[in-house]
């Protein structure tokens, strides 16, 4: 225990309150951003069994923020390179790496072993698949999220509380991503930590959790503001959504779909596949006519948010045969050049 003697030292941690974070086990979705600014601070607290799930891989745009990683490690995967380097800072604990990413399908079996979950995500859809599921199986889950300069920070469903729906009710939110509107590495360097404080004080049992408050933080004004707000008393009903099929990229590129591009034009990277069709999400709703709704297609994007909009948008003009693929064009784009150099 002398590794974490100077935070049993404090009243309201003790030996007690240390041997609580040891039994307990936390599941952290995402590696990006913010699951970097999480995960260190979980592993180095003590927290016995930390669970990473991530399907993505490294990026040379990811490492000013995406701190655990270095430049030799870019194409490795998130979830594997984030679990070997956090074992080496603290072996004493057990790391699970799930190497995918969440899904409908997945996300009961993932969620159902952990006793509190930290979504480190940048997806709006991901978000009501985590709340829905911890609002299943009774579990909290604390919320991140990044807008450039500016941090949110929440505490769901805890102990009955409110959840991500009471507050954002609704899916299609228009928010870029950090991608679309940029990041400082800073914010989500700050927020990220704020998360881990709100798991270790839920862990404990001390001090006063984010249930039912939502903390904005302004890095340029240097301001904070927590505005309360409490379970709808009759919620809407969750509307929804079209169960389209997931594919990998490794699966997209050796089916015999039609690889629908939502991207705007000249986003990179540029992919060469034989069946490429580009039509961007703000002209899909005039041009998707040129499209054949008996052909089988699969909607892409850079992360995965325009391409469900897309979808959904081709689902409701009588589109059937859609699928989507977990990840983005930089995964299709890494496979290609991986089998280029293997041929």
């Amino acid at each position: 225990m002398d590794r974490y003697l100077r935070q049993i030292t404090l009243p309201q941690v003790g030996n007690a309150g240390q041997e609580k974070l040891l039994k307990s086990k936390v599941l952290v979705i995402g590696a990006g951003g913010l699951g970097c600014a999480v995960l260190p601070y979980l592993v180095a607290a003590g927290i016995g069994e930390v669970g990473i799930v991530d399907g993505d891989r490294i990026e040379e745009s990811n490492l000013h923020r995406q701190v655990l990683y270095a430049s030799d490690k870019v194409g490795n995967s998130k979830a594997k390179e984030s679990a070997a380097i956090l074992q080496q800072n603290n072996p004493t604990i057990k790391i699970q790496v799930f190497e995918e990413y969440l899904t409908q399908k997945n996300v009961a079996e993932i969620i159902s072993g952990y006793d509190l979950i930290i979504d480190a995500t940048d997806n709006f859809f991901v978000r009501y698949t985590i709340n829905d599921t911890c609002v299943a199986l009774d579990k909290p889950f604390i919320y991140g999220s990044i807008y450039q300069f500016q941090g949110q920070v929440s505490v769901f469903n805890y102990k009955g509380g409110p959840t991500y729906r009471d507050i954002f009710p609704e899916k299609d939110q228009k928010v870029p991503n950090c991608e679309e509107a940029g990041v400082m590495g800073t914010t989500v360097g700050l927020i990220g930590m704020i998360q881990a404080n709100e798991a270790i004080k839920i862990l404990l049992e001390i001090g006063e959790v984010l249930s039912g408050k939502l903390l904005l933080y302004d890095l340029l004004r240097n301001e904070q503001q927590v505005f309360e707000f409490s379970k709808v008393a009759a919620p809407k009903k969750p509307e929804i959504e079209p169960d389209f099929e997931l594919l990998s990229a490794e699966e997209v590129l050796q089916s015999q779909k039609v690889l629908l591009d939502v991207r705007e034009f000249g986003e990179e990277p540029e992919i060469k596949h034989g069946k490429h069709v580009q039509i961007p999400l703000s002209k899909l709703d005039q041009d998707w006519e040129s499209l054949k709704s008996e052909q089988s297609i699969l909607v892409f994007c850079q992360s995965g948010i325009r391409a469900r909009r897309a979808a959904k948008l081709l689902f409701e003009k009588g589109f059937q045969n859609l699928s989507l693929m977990t990840g983005g064009a930089k995964d299709l784009e890494y496979l290609q050049n991986h089998e280029e150099n293997l041929s």
